[in-house]
């Protein structure tokens, strides 16, 4: 079953207001002309018009070779070959170039527009005149409309890939938003757990240790012992709640950190496990707030078991320093020695700090400090750098489709570039493998794009102009030095030798006469030249003939532009 597209009541309006203003200069075009077949100047050319205009949006190449058909059928006419039809011709080309992207198909119906029009002249044995509108009104007409529509098809696709590039970076931007708001959440309940757990456990040893007093009734002791377990569930809920919102589908969730564990616990297990670490601290030992202390075990917990995991039996050397308001972490880790063993160690922290460096990143920027992490002096090196006090709105709200997409980045790369440490390398420097973002990346794809059928589309008519242009600039030449005006004709004198009408002469002669004034009759034993009376190089123009004997003017002559 065939299914026909219905055109929408849109396009059959732009239809119609297009036919309309071609239909228009049709009719204005014979009305100047004073032609003499209405049905051949004028019906024809409207129903041509009324069937190529509608084609035009499904097969515009069609349309154009239509109304070429009736710029070539003017070729025929004996007055002049231009006709109102060019008109129609240079508004279906552009039409041509702005509904199809490709450039080879349209060029070859251009050519082979032109290569009709060339042969209608050919086959009709047209005059200078008509040879000098194939060459230079028809190809323009062809050829720079349909530049013009391409350039604006070009910049109506670039627009277009804008505005929706705008809408997925705007989509994506909330995505983003939205990510971060579930990981600020997820923080604050491993804040909670780190913190409030802690307190809630201590609150449950004091609940037990009060339920054997001795002073205490057994209605007392048993409300106790309620108390206690109530509370060691509530702790229970709650490291299943953050070890939920924390690790992905399919990992162990009741692997918790220690909640009283320390900096110092943490280094002796792994010192007694068998890794080489050496530690330091510098500075005293200032009042640090409960979620800075998880934050520097989180930093040193992380850093060792990335050691451990990619550089085993790398000497690993960490370093705590205490300065007036801020604490810097930092841990170093060398290579591998080259005649080590290639395993990966176990030890006391093997197995946690599954987020990785980038859940590192953001419990270090929630607490209002920063972190760096890269290749250090043939290791690696994770430094942090953390307030004595957590910042009450440590971290940059997530851009909106409002906020620039450079501020947060800027403000985030001077809190990273001050938490290097001495002698390192700004991160700008060590990240060589920046990744250009997918909309740069498919913006430049529609430019390049755009630019290789722009120089395309301009190739093919500087190809055209090298061969039209230089025919169509010396047949000008011709027609426009061989004109006599009607002036210095009536100053010829037949009977004066010629070298005294030579001042009056044109530099050369017409090359060019119709058929007729070449058989016109002439007299024995002379040689006759043609002039054009006029300049016109759109319209044949009357004809001079002089004819010479023995250097002397024996008869001069009028041949009209077309013979009756």
């Amino acid at each position: 079953m065939l299914h026909t597209r219905i055109p929408s009541a849109r396009s059959v309006r732009g239809d119609v207001a297009l036919w309309s203003v071609l239909a228009a200069a049709t009719g204005y075009g014979f009305r100047e002309a004073g032609a003499a077949s209405p049905a051949l100047d004028l019906l024809l050319p409207l129903a041509v018009l009324a069937v190529a205009v509608p084609l035009a949006r499904r097969r515009p190449g069609a349309a154009v070779v239509l109304v070429n058909g009736l710029c070539a059928l003017g070729l025929a006419d004996s007055a002049t070959p231009a006709n109102a039809q060019v008109l129609s011709l240079a508004a279906l080309s552009c039409v041509l170039g702005a509904r199809v992207a490709a450039a080879r198909r349209p060029l070859l119906v251009l050519a082979g527009c032109l290569a009709a029009d060339l042969a209608t002249c050919a086959v009709l044995r047209t005059q200078a005149v008509w040879w000098f509108y194939a060459l230079t009104v028809l190809p323009s007409a062809l050829l720079l409309p349909w530049l013009a529509g391409r350039h604006w098809r070009g910049r109506r696709e670039l627009v277009r890939e804008g505005w929706r590039l705008a809408r997925s970076l705007e989509e994506r931007q909330h995505l983003v938003a939205e990510r971060a708001r579930l990981t600020e959440r997820a923080d604050i309940a491993a804040d909670m757990h780190d913190s409030l757990g802690h307190a809630l456990s201590l609150v449950a040893l004091r609940a037990g240790a009060l339920e054997l007093s001795p002073d205490l009734t057994d209605r007392d002791r048993a409300e106790v012992a309620e108390l206690r377990g109530t509370i060691a569930d509530a702790v229970e809920q709650l490291r299943e709640t953050v070890a939920v919102l924390h690790d992905p589908p399919g990992t162990e969730t009741g692997a918790g950190l220690p909640v009283n564990d320390t900096v110092e616990d943490l280094l002796a297990r792994a010192v007694a496990s068998g890794v080489p670490v050496r530690w330091e601290r510098r500075g005293a030992v200032p009042t640090l707030s409960p979620l800075v202390e998880r934050g520097m075990y989180r930093v040193v917990q992380e850093a060792l078991t990335n050691a451990m995991k990619h550089a085993p039996d790398g000497a690993i050397r960490v370093r705590i320093t205490h300065e007036a308001d801020r604490t810097r972490v930092s841990v170093v880790n060398a290579a591998p020695p080259a005649d080590g063993p290639a395993h990966t160690a176990e030890g006391p922290t093997s197995g946690v700090g599954r987020r990785g460096l980038m859940g590192l990143r953001e419990r270090v920027s929630v607490l209002g400090g920063s972190l760096w992490s890269g290749p250090y002096q043939d290791g690696f090196c994770v430094t942090a750098v953390l307030p004595h006090q957590a910042a009450a709105h440590p971290r940059t709200p997530p851009p909106g489709p409002g906020t620039a997409p450079g501020t947060q980045a800027r403000t985030r790369g001077r809190h990273t570039e001050s938490a290097l440490p001495s002698g390192t390398a700004s991160p700008r420097a060590l990240n060589t493998d920046a990744v250009t973002p997918e909309s740069a990346r498919r913006l430049a794809s529609v430019r390049s794009a755009a630019r290789r059928r722009s120089i395309a589309a301009f190739a093919a008519p500087v190809v055209a102009a090298a061969f039209f242009v230089p025919a169509a600039v010396y047949l000008a030449w011709q027609l426009t030095t061989s004109v006599l005006p009607p002036s210095r004709f009536d100053e010829l004198t037949i009977g004066r030798p010629r070298v005294e009408l030579t001042p009056l002469l044109p530099a050369r002669a017409y090359p060019y006469p119709p058929d007729h004034a070449r058989s016109a009759p002439r007299p024995p034993g002379a040689t006759c030249e043609f002039y054009r009376s006029g300049r016109n190089l759109l319209e044949e123009v009357d004809i001079y003939r002089l004819c010479w004997s023995s250097n002397r003017l024996v008869t001069k002559d009028t041949v009209p532009a077309s013979w009756p």
